[in-house]
């Protein structure tokens, strides 16, 4: 039976992430702390320790629960698919903050930006390739495209769109947006290429 007042195991999770959300996007990860995380969520220090030995893995749980958990390397059906799914997050004002603060800490910091790359981040650009792969071999890009180019052109579209374009952005929007530089990188979803099958 759990003391009057205290949070249950369960609540004292959700409001442990709940707490290190609202200060990851607040301040960013170098300003956000267990202790201010243990502060915001009602709990101890200790009762954060014990689900998370440090910040990283902390910063790492907090980003994932925001994104829904998503399975390490997730079903992407195709390029559509990929687009849509991006254009969904990207219409989130919530979700913009966030990932400008993921992209801050490359350098505020870069521990925290290794290891998401090392636990999640690698296995999801490999799966993200082999939808370009796959696009290249039916023939909707050109012969000669580099998936891991593509992807790198794509990403790097994104991170443009979070710090040039309005956080109003409609899935539509950048959903347009997504699909024009697609388009000048060779992408042609209903006509393939010559040289493809």
């Amino acid at each position: 039976m759990s003391t009057p007042g205290r949070p249950r195991s369960k609540e004292a999770d959700a409001a442990i992430l709940a707490a290190a959300l609202e200060l990851l996007i607040e301040r960013g990860a170098e300003a956000t702390s267990i202790e201010q995380v243990a502060r915001r969520a009602g709990v101890t220090r200790a009762t954060v320790y014990r689900r998370f030995p440090d910040k990283t893995r902390l910063l790492i749980a907090t980003v994932e629960s925001a994104y829904g958990n998503p399975p390490r390397t997730p079903e992407i059906r195709d390029i559509e698919h990929l687009v849509t799914g991006w254009a969904q997050l990207l219409a989130d004002p919530r979700q913009r903050r966030l990932l400008r603060r993921v992209y801050g800490a490359i350098e505020d910091n870069p521990e925290l930006a290794r290891a998401y790359h090392d636990m999640f981040g690698a296995d999801r650009d490999r799966t993200r390739q082999k939808v370009f792969e796959r696009a290249r071999d039916r023939g909707q890009l050109p012969p000669d495209s580099d998936p891991e180019v593509l992807l790198d052109l794509l990403t790097g579209a994104i991170w443009q769109h979070l710090a040039v374009r309005p956080d109003t952005s409609t899935a539509a929007d950048v959903e347009r947006f997504l699909r024009a530089v697609l388009h000048q990188a060779g992408y042609r979803p209903g006509t393939p290429h010559p040289a493809g099958e």
